[in-house]
């Protein structure tokens, strides 16, 4: 059962009674944008249509009729599904024939990958097709302490393959376009990224050219990280104070 972290919730309403639009913009590319919306509805927080995933803004790196070797959990599958791409095989799949033409390989956190895995996708970039990963986040926090990220995974078929993959989710410029057009709009200068992780949420801040808060978590930041916050605070009902206190 996921827990959130004291105070979220009820900064949440307090931020949305105040009349802001609330997106949650995510590296988690294993989970499905539904998936994860449930699971915020289950600790409290309403969240269906209003979250974002790295692995939707792979999906908008893909082409209709692109036949696509993967390697990643249920979010991967859904948004090259929904791209109109085709799935002709998975890192995983031992039966995979290598002789299938494929035009892209998108690389994920996946909890199954190997050896023969890391062999097939490397095998398909180096023969030309394009190597797309959701993120290249090297580690994954959880409540048994922090374990490898799906861009550790990247990493391995990077050099496995010679090749650096185009990157979708935070901070890069996929992830910017896709929020941009949920949101329906193409200036964001006043919105705020929140974020913990100056490294991914504060870079996409300066991405999708908005403002940056940073919420404590236990994440490290450098201090010249944090240089260009323009909110610092201990935790999202921190924040929730500072932006309902300012005049509009």
């Amino acid at each position: 059962m996921h827990q959130p972290i004291k105070g979220s919730v009820d900064a949440i309403a307090r931020i949305r009674e105040a009349g802001h639009r609330v997106l949650f913009v995510t590296n988690n590319s294993y989970a499905t944008a539904g998936d994860q919306a449930r699971i915020l509805e289950e600790i409290g927080i309403p969240a269906l249509g209003d979250v974002v995933t790295a692995s939707q803004a792979a999906g908008t790196l893909l082409r209709s009729g692109d036949r696509v070797l993967t390697c990643g959990g249920p979010g991967v599958t859904q948004a090259i599904e929904e791209s109109g791409a085709i799935i002709v095989g998975r890192s995983d799949d031992s039966n995979f024939d290598m002789a299938t033409p494929v035009d892209a390989v998108v690389v994920a956190f996946h909890r199954t990958f190997d050896f023969a895995g890391l062999t097939r996708l490397s095998a398909k970039i180096r023969d030309g097709a394009r190597f797309i990963a959701t993120n290249d986040d090297a580690t994954y926090p959880t409540p048994d302490g922090v374990i490898p990220g799906g861009g550790s995974i990247v990493a391995a078929v990077a050099a496995a393959s010679g090749v650096q993959p185009v990157v979708a989710g935070k901070p890069n410029e996929p992830m910017a376009a896709m929020v941009k057009r949920v949101l329906g709009v193409t200036d964001l200068s006043n919105a705020w990224m929140v974020g913990d992780r100056a490294s991914t949420d504060g870079e996409f801040a300066r991405t999708v050219g908005c403002r940056f808060a940073h919420v404590q978590s236990g994440v490290g930041n450098s201090e010249s990280e944090l240089a260009h916050a323009a909110f610092t605070g201990v935790n999202l009902a921190a924040f929730a104070d500072f932006l309902n206190g300012q005049k509009h």
